[in-house]
């Protein structure tokens, strides 16, 4: 693959494949399409959800609601889940089988209790960047392919961004899996088309 083109691998963790704590179904297939991509890029990097255990965005944190339901938050909309991808719990490992020794970074993101973080590049109040753009900049990297976990979430968003820093960006959606919560994966491709990512079934 070219030196200008990076594979970002979103979010593969042991909470959103079966049995974890937020489980996508079907999460665990894509980790062998995921060792090969990786395989064929120069440029790699790995994004880890990575929670505090009392974070805002925990159904836990809010007793009079419940998981999946959507509260409003002082940055917009937010969806309550379960918690999943605490710091340093098996949960918010990555998968053990994931083979990229030559992943040059991986970034962890939602560690602020108050905000939460869908995106590799910016977190939910879309006003705190975790470095990734620059990141990228300073390798001179114009375009990306993703790929991971979950489609309608972090992957979708990380896209979104990715097209907002002025980068092309790619979803390779057999390398993907969705949570499609109330015909989230639906519009998550309307947003994602809308802002000019590709959509491609493989690579």
């Amino acid at each position: 693959m070219q030196n200008n083109v990076a594979l970002l691998v979103v979010d593969v963790q042991y909470d959103f494949c079966p049995g974890g704590a937020l489980a996508v179904s079907g999460g665990d297939e894509i980790v062998p399409v995921i060792n090969s991509l990786a395989s064929r890029f120069t440029h790699v990097v790995i994004t880890q959800d990575w929670h505090p255990p009392d974070h805002s965005s925990f159904a836990a944190s809010h007793p009079d609601h419940a998981a999946f339901e959507t509260i409003n938050m002082a940055y917009g909309p937010q969806t309550l889940w379960p918690t999943h991808c605490v710091m340093n719990s098996q949960g918010a490992g990555l998968h053990n089988a994931l083979e990229i020794p030559h992943a040059g970074l991986i970034i962890r993101k939602g560690s602020n209790k108050a905000v939460d973080s869908y995106s590799a590049f910016m977190e939910a109040d879309r006003k705190t960047r975790t470095g990734l753009d620059g990141y990228f900049a300073s390798r001179g990297i114009t375009e990306l392919y993703l790929c991971g976990l979950a489609t309608d979430y972090c992957v979708s968003w990380s896209a979104e961004d990715a097209t907002f820093f002025g980068l092309k960006a790619n979803v390779i959606e057999t390398a993907c899996r969705a949570i499609d919560l109330n015909g989230s994966l639906t519009a998550a491709w309307a947003r994602m088309a809308a802002a000019g990512v590709g959509r491609i079934a493989t690579l």
